[in-house]
Order: structure tokens, then C-alpha cells, then sequence
């Protein structure tokens, strides 16, 4: 029994020490694949949680989205992580109407050394970051061909990623807006069903931005004169935004957009309630974006209802606002080009060094290069050549205008010179591209603004204030004073015909209403376009009013 025993105990030792060896050698590798599956656990959720509050504070507060985002990214290196962050500054920036650190927050991400493996979401994510900063800048065809270019790409709408969807989603409601800003309301709302396509993902920026969908859709309906079923959806938005209540951005931005069916309905007392609400809900919150818009409604409905006291002070608040923004939106725009330009050059740079590394194919890459450069030099060559066809062309034409206006005035004929000159100045391609953006500033009533003058314009067109001014010159045969100032005398002009309202204000807020700096240069103006001082004009239109 004893000897049994005994032979049992060394079995037992020898059982235990092998496994006490095979668990020292195989601890250290359960240990690392048990951290791989924790860290792989946790990364991602507990980032999508982060990012989702950041995204969150963009509607409460701005600056503290800025100040949460930026310490996350202090500790993040995750190249996909950084873009997410970055964009999500990048729009609070915007939300400010600080377009230059919006833009400035833009180009960081290019200073990542990790752009030869580039992943799709992170391409994709950039590339909507700069059709934002685009639509931020008022350059809405530009944003428009990106997103597009998008858009076309099957790879993006597979809809099988969560955070492709998200971008997507943004894509869509992005292009709605450039499409609304074109009166294209019917693709806008088909874009803004595509949006919400994409945000069945259950977090707090999908809510919200399937909330924005719904504000921006009303708007487009009312544009339609859809306006009560436009009505119906922003106050049930309004309903269920502020059910949570430190959505602020949501809820003015509702309210904004319900006020226009009161001003359309016009009850400008109502619509001016509407508006105070949603100033109250970000009056403390640098919120300036929407704030211009909030204070040019409310100084046009306390201007119908006749309220002077709060008309001049939200048009003060408005105007000051409106030259402060457009200050920061020309720096801006003068900030993103000179950023393109830099980064074209450096995505140059970055292919030479790339088709360096590649050592078998340095020979065809150089023969790539020079063949590059001689259709560059052939294009130039055909190009150089057209443009002299261009101005032999134009010369022809000038010998015939000056043949056939041999019996004009002497006070006609500067104007003649000035037309003639003009084929040699600039292109008519370049003339077109003005004239027509000329056509969209005047729809969108801009000659409205007091401060307007020609290099704000030029600056706002991203177009050079020289050839502005020559295309005003001799297509809409005055200069630019000559030709704002017709403009205004005739919005007004049409406002009084057609709306019997303004036939009861004053000429003094007709003439501040219309953009004009005083009583008398309006009138001085008024008269030369119509041929009768503004009183005359209404006694007139009153007059057959009552026939």
C-alpha cells in the first residue's frame, strides 16, 4: 500500500509540475491576446461615444466643442480619429463665422505623414470637409462638383459602414443645400430623402442630423408655397427638440424657419415672437452664422409693424454682424485658395517622391514626365494660338462697330471706346462667368446691403475688381453706383406696385429699407430712373389703386 502510495504522489508531482510549466509558457501569450481583444474592444466603441459627444456639443455650445475636441485630439494619434475631430472643430468654427480658423483647422489634416496609405474614410471624410468649407464661403459650385464627384462613386453608397453612412448621409444634406441655394427645391428634398436613407445607426448625431434634414426640407417646402405642411413639420420638430433641451442650435434654427410662414401669412407679430425665441436660445452663444439671419429677420418684420426703436437696433446688430462676417468669409476664401493651390503642389511632390521609391520604374516615370511636359507646351502652343484667332476676331469686330457708329454723339462715344476695349481685357468666357454671377447676386437681392460696395462684390465672386467693374461697364451700359442704385430704385419700385404695404411707410424707411445712405440721395436717384420724385410715384400708383 505504501509503495501504491507512494507511485501515486510522484504521478501527481509530475502532473502538477507539467502543468505548472505549460502555464508559465503560455501565460505571456494569453496575456497579450487577452489586452489585443480588450483594446480592440474598446477602442472603437469608446471613440464612437467621444466623437458622438463632440458632435453633441456642436449644438450646445461651440466653444466648448472646440476646447473638448481639441484635448481629445492631444491624445489620439489615430489617423481616422484626428479627421473626425478635425472636421467636427472645423464646423464649429464655422457655426462662429470664423471661416479663416475654420479653413486653418481644414489644412491641418494635410500635415499627416500617413497620406501613402490614405484609407478610404479618411479621403472620403476630407474631401467633405472642403466641399463644407466651400458652401461656408458662399462658393456653392465649387462644393457642389466635390460632392458630386462623390456621389457618383458606388463604393461610397454601398451603405454596409456606419461611419461611410454618416458621411454620406452629410454629403447628401450638403448637396441638398447647394441645390436650394439654386432654387433647385425638388432635387433638394430628393437629396435630403437620400440623407435620411443613410441615419438608421441609433446615436445622437444621427438624431440630430436627421432633425436638420427635417428643418432644411420645411424650408425648401415653403419655398414651394408648401407652406402649411412646412408648418406642420418645424413645430413638430420644435416638439421634439426641445424635449432636449440643450440642443440650442436646433431649436433657433426651427424657429428661424417657422417665423417665414408668419411673415409669409403676414403676421409680423407673430413671426417676430417666433424669432425672439430662437434668438433667446443662442443670444449667449457665439452662434453668429445664424444670428445674422435671425437679426435681418427681425429688423424687416419690426420694420412692417412699424416698431422703430427695435427695427434700428437688430438692423445695427445686423449690419454690424454682416461686415464682420464678410470680412472674415473674403479671408476666407482668400485663405482656402492659396491652400488648394499649396496642396496641388505638394500632392505633386508627394507622386515624384513616391514614383522615386519605386526603382523599376524610374526610366518610364522620367519618359512619363517628359511626354507630360511636351503636351503641356502643345497644349499652350494651340492655346496661344487660339487666343490670337480670339483677338483678330475681336479686332474685326471693333473695325466694324467703328465703322458703323461714325455718326454717334460725342457723349456717346466714350462708351463706344469702352466696349471696344473690351475683347482685349478679358475673355468672353470669363465675361460670361461674371455676368452670370452677377444674374445670381441680383436674385438673391444682395444690392440690398448698405455696405455694398464694388470690391466687396468683386471680393464676394472671388473675381477681380478690375474686370468687374469693365463687364458692369458694358453690359449694363452705367458704372457700378449707376447700376446698384437702378437696382435698388427698382426692387423698390416693384415692392410698391405690388404690394400695397409699402405704400403706407414713410420715404425715409423706403429709402433705408432700399439700401440708400439718406432721404435725399434716394430721391435724387428715384427720380432720374422713373422720371418722378418717390411721393409723386406712390400718389400715382395709389391713385390707380383706387380707379
Amino acid at each position: 500500500m505504501r509503495t501504491d502510495d507512494q507511485e501515486t504522489v510522484r504521478k501527481t508531482e509530475k502532473k502538477l509540475f507539467f502543468c505548472q510549466d505549460t502555464l508559465v509558457r503560455t501565460l505571456p501569450f494569453l496575456c497579450i491576446l487577452l489586452c489585443s481583444v480588450l483594446i480592440k474592444g474598446q477602442s472603437g466603441p469608446d471613440f464612437s461615444i467621444l466623437a458622438d459627444k463632440a458632435f453633441q456639443k456642436l449644438y450646445q455650445n461651440p466653444d466648448e466643442c472646440i476646447s473638448y475636441s481639441q484635448s481629445l485630439l492631444i491624445s489620439d494619434l489615430n489617423p481616422e480619429h484626428r479627421i473626425v475631430l478635425q472636421n467636427i472643430i472645423s464646423q464649429a468654427y464655422a457655426m462662429k463665422g470664423d471661416y479663416v480658423q475654420s479653413v486653418n483647422t481644414y489644412s491641418q489634416k494635410e500635415e499627416s505623414k500617413e497620406k501613402e496609405n490614405l484609407s478610404y474614410f479618411l479621403q472620403a471624410a476630407g474631401d467633405y470637409n472642403l466641399a463644407d468649407q466651400y458652401q461656408n464661403l458662399d462658393l456653392y459650385s465649387q462644393s457642389q462638383r466635390i460632392i458630386s464627384d462623390l456621389l457618383a462613386d458606388n463604393k461610397l453608397l454601398k451603405g454596409n459602414n456606419p461611419r461611410m453612412n454618416v458621411i454620406t448621409a452629410k454629403l447628401y444634406q450638403l448637396q441638398a443645400l447647394n441645390l436650394g441655394i439654386n432654387r433647385n427645391y425638388s432635387d433638394a428634398l430628393n437629396n435630403l430623402s437620400k440623407s435620411d436613407e443613410y441615419l438608421g445607426f441609433n446615436n445622437q448625431e444621427n438624431l440630430i442630423l436627421e432633425t436638420e434634414n427635417s428643418i432644411f426640407r420645411a424650408s425648401f417646402l415653403m419655398r414651394q408655397n408648401k407652406v402649411e405642411q412646412a408648418k406642420y413639420i418645424l413645430e413638430n420638430t420644435l416638439i421634439l427638440s426641445e424635449k432636449t433641451t440643450d440642443y440650442y442650435f436646433l431649436q433657433a434654427l426651427a424657429y428661424e424657419n417657422l417665423s417665414r410662414y408668419y411673415f409669409f401669412k403676414e403676421e409680423y407679430s407673430v413671426a417676430a415672437e417666433m424669432l425672439e425665441k430662437g434668438l433667446s436660445r443662442i443670444e449667449n452663444l457665439p452662434y453668429n452664422s445664424l444670428k445674422i439671419k435671425i437679426y435681418e429677420s427681425l429688423s424687416k418684420n419690426y420694420f412692417a409693424l412699424h416698431h422703430d426703436e427695435k427695427y434700428h437696433q437688430y438692423n445695427k446688430l445686423y449690419t454690424d454682424l454682416r461686415i464682420k462676417m464678410d470680412s472674415s468669409t473674403k479671408e476666407g476664401i482668400r485663405y482656402i485658395v492659396k491652400l488648394v493651390e499649396t496642396n496641388q503642389n505638394n500632392n505633386l511632390e508627394f507622386q515624384n517622391q513616391k514614383q522615386l521609391k519605386r526603382t523599376g520604374f524610374i526610366v518610364a516615370a522620367f519618359l512619363i514626365v517628359i511626354i507630360a511636359l511636351l503636351i503641356c507646351f502643345l497644349i499652350l502652343k494651340t492655346s496661344n494660338k487660339d487666343l490670337k484667332k480670339q483677338s483678330e476676331f475681336f479686332e474685326k469686330l471693333k473695325k466694324q462697330e467703328l465703322t458703323n457708329r461714325e455718326n454717334i454723339t460725342k457723349e456717346e462715344a466714350p462708351i463706344s471706346k469702352t466696349v471696344e476695349k473690351d475683347p482685349n481685357k478679358i475673355s468672353k468666357e470669363k465675361e460670361d462667368e461674371i455676368l452670370q454671377k452677377l444674374e445670381e447676386w441680383e436674385k438673391q437681392q444682395r444690392y440690398l446691403d448698405k455696405s455694398m460696395t464694388l470690391s466687396m462684390l468683386s471680393s464676394q465672386m472671388g473675381v477681380n475688381t478690375k474686370y468687374l467693374s469693365e463687364v458692369i461697364n458694358s453690359n449694363k451700359g452705367k458704372n457700378f453706383n449707376g447700376y446698384i442704385n437702378e437696382l435698388r430704385i427698382n426692387h423698390i419700385a416693384r415692392l410698391l406696385r405690388t404690394d400695397p404695404v409699402y405704400l403706407t411707410y414713410k420715404v425715409s424707411y423706403l429709402a433705408e429699407y432700399s439700401g440708400f445712405s439718406s432721404h435725399s440721395a434716394f430721391t435724387t436717384v428715384f427720380k432720374s430712373v422713373t422720371g418722378m420724385s418717390p411721393n409723386t410715384y406712390i400718389q400715382e400708383i395709389s391713385k390707380s389703386r383706387t380707379l
